[in-house]
């Protein structure tokens, strides 16, 4: 990196999205953001994985433990390039790459039948969105600003249950019990007050240290299993070289038309991610730049994902969003620590195991913060805006459908299986596609919203003329 591009190292630069950082200074802001997504990155797979078989054969421990090798290290790399735009791949905002839970139904779906079904999909998916990308200066105009802020507060209602399970869980006790509960409340209240009485440096580091202080009670209760790092380091060794190439993809017409259509909806994600970054952390609006730059990454490297490391696809990470709205640490050579961090914990299994023993509930008691601040960022792109009655009303119909029919169980049993699997478990894919159709329908004449008004007097008007 050229220092004389980016001047001297200060800690100030933390709040700037260029500029060097003191590495001892910037390597704690980078682990924060690994820490904030790293559990979230691993699931998907690890669900997958439990499910998928390859062959015809399910998946050994040693298969699954070298496909969540990959996926930190194609989370990494995503982070990377998103930091630092290659040609017109990546956006140049501190946006963090990760395994998406948007695609769980399409991976699951296909990756049962056969993995290499689920690897063909997500190659030409993620090409798909990389194209919508590099096209978008022709489409994005139809994403209006009431339009972008309804899919961010859509982002935020979609993983609130995702914070709130993570705080009542760990391994060691059931789904709400008090020792989880305890455990969460007390790495709630430190972050908090780490907050609220630490200045400079320290106050924004308030996630991490609330984690340190989360971890050593988990310890205290038990809910620490040291034992996966001997585990790993048994079946894997200290140092472990990922493997590529290893499913060899098959291309399903069904498949590849479900993955086209869930990359829609994580392309509409990616631009809410991305544009609650900028207001949320930059205090900006998004350029046209940024947003196909985003979509790039999402797709291209989704399909390097599948294709390559036999990974489910990446996009951008609204639990880092948050941590970046709430802290206002926007500077990309810190972020970039943490995408290091990811591609060591990838090639060095120790690492990733060691981040695997944090309690869910101690993520938990941090997450709720963030998550909730990604909504309440959503309603403030509500209020620059406007909230005119036609932006009331698309606001109100497509939060009110996208998000209502996620909530009644069967409600899509009698249409085709394919509109169930988008938008029954995913309200970002409504609020967006209502929201849309609405954008396009409703006039935007503003005489069409004005309330008509008789001559008639109002009720009591007399009355009160009487009186005066």
């Amino acid at each position: 990196m050229d220092n004389s591009k980016h001047g001297e190292a200060k800690i100030e630069n933390i709040y700037k999205l260029d500029g060097l950082v003191p590495v001892g200074k910037a390597i704690p802001f980078g682990l924060q953001h690994v820490l904030a997504m790293f559990v979230a990155n691993i699931t998907p797979l690890i669900i997958i994985a439990g499910a998928a078989t390859y062959n015809g054969q399910p998946f050994s421990a040693v298969e699954t433990a070298h496909l969540l090798q990959n996926c930190m290290i194609i989370a990494g790399i995503g982070t990377l390039i998103q930091l630092y735009p290659i040609w017109k791949i990546g956006s140049g905002l501190p946006v963090v790459m990760g395994l998406s839970f948007t695609f769980l139904a399409a991976c699951l779906a296909t990756a049962t039948q056969d993995y290499g079904i689920m690897v063909g999909g997500i190659i030409v998916g993620g090409i798909f969105e990389g194209i919508l990308g590099l096209t978008a200066q022709y489409w994005r105009k139809i994403i209006s600003p009431i339009l972008s802020a309804c899919v961010v507060v859509s982002i935020g209602l979609s993983i609130l249950n995702v914070g709130v399970s993570s705080f009542g869980s760990s391994s060691a006790f059931p789904l709400g019990s008090w020792q989880n509960l305890l455990v969460a409340l007390i790495t709630l209240v430190a972050a908090l007050i780490f907050h609220t009485t630490l200045k400079g440096i320290g106050k924004q580091l308030y996630v991490l240290l609330g984690m340190i202080v989360g971890y050593f009670v988990s310890i205290f209760f038990g809910m620490v299993d040291f034992g996966k790092l001997g585990e790993v380091i048994g079946e894997m060794g200290v140092i472990a070289i990922p493997r590529v190439f290893a499913y060899t993809p098959k291309f399903q017409p069904g498949a590849i038309l479900s993955f086209c259509l869930v990359f829609i909806v994580s392309a509409v994600e990616t631009i809410g991610d991305t544009t609650a970054t900028c207001t949320g952390g930059l205090n900006r609006d998004i350029t046209a730049k940024e947003v196909s730059g985003s979509l790039c990454v999402d797709g291209f490297i989704s399909a390097i994902s599948g294709g390559v490391f036999g990974c489910s696809p990446i996009t951008s990470f609204s639990q880092n969003v948050g941590l970046i709205s709430m802290t206002h640490v926007v500077n990309r050579f810190c972020i970039m620590f943490g995408a290091l961090a990811m591609i060591l914990g990838g090639l060095f299994p120790p690492i990733g195991a060691f981040f695997t023993t944090l309690p869910d509930c101690v993520l938990g008691g941090c997450t709720v913060i963030m998550f909730g601040s990604i909504m309440m960022a959503g309603i403030k792109m509500m209020q620059e805006a406007g909230l005119n009655n036609r932006n009331t009303l698309i606001a109100a119909t497509s939060i009110c459908l996208g998000v209502g029919v996620t909530q009644v169980e069967g409600f899509f049993d009698n249409l085709p299986p394919i509109i169930g699997e988008i938008f029954a478990n995913n309200m970002v894919a409504g609020v967006f596609v209502v929201g849309l159709v609405m954008e396009i329908c409703l006039p935007k004449d503003p005489a069409k919203y004005e309330v008509q008004h008789s001559d008639a007097p109002v009720v009591g008007e007399e009355e009160k003329k009487d009186n005066e």
